[in-house]
């Protein structure tokens, strides 16, 4: 007799790269017959949420794994604007070049981005349109990335005023809201357990991953890496993360999931995604100590 999967309303915070940490949780997550239903996201939670909700989080899963810290400067393209120091076009193109866009209407799953309407002192839900749209507006970090224009109002990343976006779930008709925090208190030591390793890459796999890294390759070569020192926005974000890390407990005591899983705040830097594959497991283990398995 099969058992009948638990449905997920799955809230995904901000936090940079160790939102790289909510690959682990969902993979966890779907190979302990639970079925995630509905996603709510802000920034990378968004990103990642976004992702899977497409299917395509095993394709990203091998290409944000496979990069490093010279393959992520290389994607970078500087604005030097007043308002924020990379445009952000050049990732956002990748990942559609890699993945492909759809219409968030069109997804198998209700899916929901959170982004900052910062004049109006407002999160905005982006529920419809372009899936990679909805991203990169939800994903702009306030210096780091420009700022996106939707229907004539300036959005920013939705962390800002949503760190943890549980209410767009309130509706929804499953069996429980797991919320993923990455916010959770600094841990002097985290410990990290490699996750159980999936099957060895067929040779369409190996494929992919070669044209993932010819990709990256192929901006490398066509434009010069930006020399760029990033201690500033380090620091910036540093207390950004503090003031995320309030708001999401603010949040959950007002609104409590069912299940919350946390990601110690000083797990990895906000950019550095050259640690995906710890990150990934660091998720998985945590998904494994805060949720029954069944």
């Amino acid at each position: 007799m099969v058992n009948k999967k638990t449905t997920v309303s799955l809230v995904l915070g901000s936090g940079g790269a160790r939102g790289l940490a909510h690959i682990g949780v969902i993979n966890w997550l779907v190979e302990n017959n639970y079925q995630i239903k509905s996603i709510s996201g802000s920034s990378i939670g968004a990103l990642i949420g976004g992702i899977y909700a497409s299917g395509n989080l095993d394709k990203y899963e091998k290409w944000v794994c496979a990069i490093n810290r010279m393959d992520i400067i290389s994607l970078l393209d500087i604005a030097w604007k007043s308002n924020g120091f990379v445009r952000g076009d050049k990732i956002i193109n990748t990942l559609v070049e890699l993945l492909g866009d759809q219409l968030i209407e069109d997804l198998p799953l209700s899916f929901t981005a959170v982004a900052s309407d910062i004049k109006n002192e407002k999160e905005v839900w982006i529920n419809s349109g372009s899936l990679f749209d909805a991203i990169r507006a939800s994903i702009s970090m306030p210096l780091f990335f420009t700022p996106v224009i939707r229907n004539g109002v300036t959005l920013i990343d939705g962390s800002v005023l949503n760190p943890m976006p549980i209410a767009p779930t309130f509706s929804d008709q499953t069996d429980m809201i797991i919320a993923v925090n990455l916010g959770g208190r600094i841990q002097k030591e985290i410990s990290v357990q490699k996750s159980p390793k999936k099957d060895p890459p067929e040779a369409g796999d190996i494929s992919i991953h070669n044209k993932i890294l010819a990709f990256i390759d192929s901006f490398r070569n066509s434009h010069p890496i930006p020399s760029t020192d990033l201690g500033a926005f380090e620091i910036v974000n540093q207390a950004l993360d503090a003031m995320q890390s309030t708001i999401a407990r603010q949040k959950l005591a007002s609104y409590p999931a069912d299940y919350t899983i946390e990601i110690a705040r000083n797990a990895c830097g906000v950019l550095e995604f050259d640690r995906a594959q710890e990150m990934i497991d660091l998720g998985y283990q945590q998904a494994a100590f805060y949720l029954p398995s069944k």
